[in-house]
């Protein structure tokens, strides 16, 4: 098993952070914090609880895809700086 140290040194390598030592020991301080909060809640006596995602019931929250009419094309392109053949012109941005 790696010791705290070793494994905060290892996610700032993969995160490409350069951490000063103080910072590392720091970081190693808060892990071990983690670590020991998660072996408390291992502890917990939790059969019999089915496993859930959201601790409310979620449904469906997107709309019916229903057909509607759209905006008249005057009305879309209204506050459009420049117009060409109904469609908004913008500048060229691949040469």
């Amino acid at each position: 098993m790696s010791t705290p140290s070793m494994d905060v040194r290892y996610v700032a390598q993969l995160a490409r952070l350069n951490l000063s030592p103080d910072e590392a020991e720091r970081f190693q301080a808060q892990l071990e914090q983690v670590l020991a909060y998660v072996e408390q809640l291992e502890q917990l006596d939790v059969k019999g609880i089915e496993p859930t995602a959201h601790a409310v019931p979620r449904s469906n929250v997107f709309r019916a895809d229903e057909e509607s009419s759209s905006l008249p094309v005057d009305e879309a392109l209204g506050n459009a700086p420049q117009r060409l053949n109904n469609l908004f012109r913008v500048p060229k941005v691949v040469e």
